[in-house]
């Protein structure tokens, strides 16, 4: 494995352990703002050949903060048991004991990614949005996202060949805000606009781009127009970088949620928004999530596709539950999303 890259808000000291008896790295030191590569990392157990005991497991990364961090750069919403120990425990990496990691949190702090050495012809598909790319209302430790369930079919039809990557954010939009800083910080991070050099062209060997967004600029208030024209601005930038074949999926069903985005208003701007995608020719392909979840007697959410559960209570009518994240995952063909980009 290459290495692993972290992210600080504030000043801070991150000591990695090694994932096998290669020891550990570290530590780094990472100034606000900031991103740190760590040194490579040995996988001894990882061959060429394919062992079934290790497809679809989990890789678990240790980190031990040094001193006082401030507030942490985080993934809110993993949806993944993570565990940690007490404060003041220190570097417990190499302990198996279930006493040493007596605490637990459902979001992830500093790490941001993980970029490993694969064959030349792997392609890279990054699945980009907001809350229904990140996943919500999927099952906690389910991996049940639809870009879970898209990476699934692809490894079961081409093997290690393909990597997928899910770089949705809750509460993302492609427009808002207009600023985004340490200082400043916004709900939902910075707009797609701000993060698609950071994010997703950053990526090690980038071939595909599924592009789910928009929904959270309609709550906003954005005009159709503005929407359209910063995914305009969007792909014009992403092809400039390269060969990158980019996939429009169509925005998701809110009509009945309680929310902003559940306005007829709003459903007026998504059909406009959505006759773009699947007409205006700027996409080389379009994955249409939106026939694949949506009613066509109400115009919402597949009634099945609305979670209502005893723990989570009724859904938003906004986000799918497990089975509309398999339906979007679904509805994509596969051989779309290999074939190369084309030529312009």
């Amino acid at each position: 494995m290459d290495g692993i890259v972290c992210a600080a808000e504030e000043q801070c000291s991150v000591r990695a352990d090694g994932a096998n008896d290669s020891g550990y790295f570290g530590p780094l030191t990472i100034a606000p703002g900031a991103s740190a590569w760590s040194d490579p990392i040995d996988l001894s157990f990882v061959t060429p050949a394919s062992i079934p005991l290790l497809a679809g497991r989990k890789l678990a990364v240790s980190l031990h903060v040094v001193g006082t961090t401030g507030p942490m750069t985080w993934h809110a919403k993993a949806l993944t048991t993570s565990y940690l120990t007490a404060p003041g425990a220190g570097s417990r990496g190499t302990d198996l004991a279930d006493e040493a990691f007596q605490f637990t949190t459902t979001s992830w702090f500093f790490l941001d990614a993980l970029d490993v050495r694969a064959p030349k012809d792997t392609a890279v598909i990054a699945c980009v949005g907001d809350s229904i790319t990140d996943g919500t209302a999927s099952t906690l430790n389910g991996d049940d996202r639809w870009p879970d369930v898209l990476s699934r079919r692809l490894h079961a039809a081409f093997g290690t060949r393909v990597s997928v990557v899910n770089a949705g954010i809750g509460g993302n939009r492609i427009l808002g805000p207009e600023t985004y800083s340490l200082d400043a910080p916004a709900r939902g991070g910075p707009s797609m606009l701000a993060r698609l050099d950071r994010d997703v062209l950053s990526l090690s060997g980038l071939t595909t781009i599924i592009w789910l967004e928009g929904i959270n600029d309609i709550a906003e208030g954005a005009a159709a127009p503005d929407i359209i024209a910063g995914m305009k601005d969007v792909v014009r930038r992403a092809r400039a970088h390269g060969q990158i074949k980019i996939i429009g999926a169509t925005l998701t069903s809110s009509v009945g949620s309680k929310t902003p985005h559940g306005t007829p208003d709003a459903e007026a701007r998504r059909q406009a928004v959505n006759t773009f995608i699947r007409d205006g020719g700027l996409f080389d392909a379009i994955a249409d999530f939106d026939a694949a979840t949506r009613d066509p007697k109400t115009g919402g959410l597949r009634a099945a596709f609305v979670p209502n559960s005893t723990i989570g209570g009724e859904g938003d009518a906004l986000h799918p539950n497990r089975a509309g994240y398999q339906a979007m995952g679904l509805a994509i063909t596969l051989d779309t999303l290999l074939s190369p980009a084309p030529a312009r």
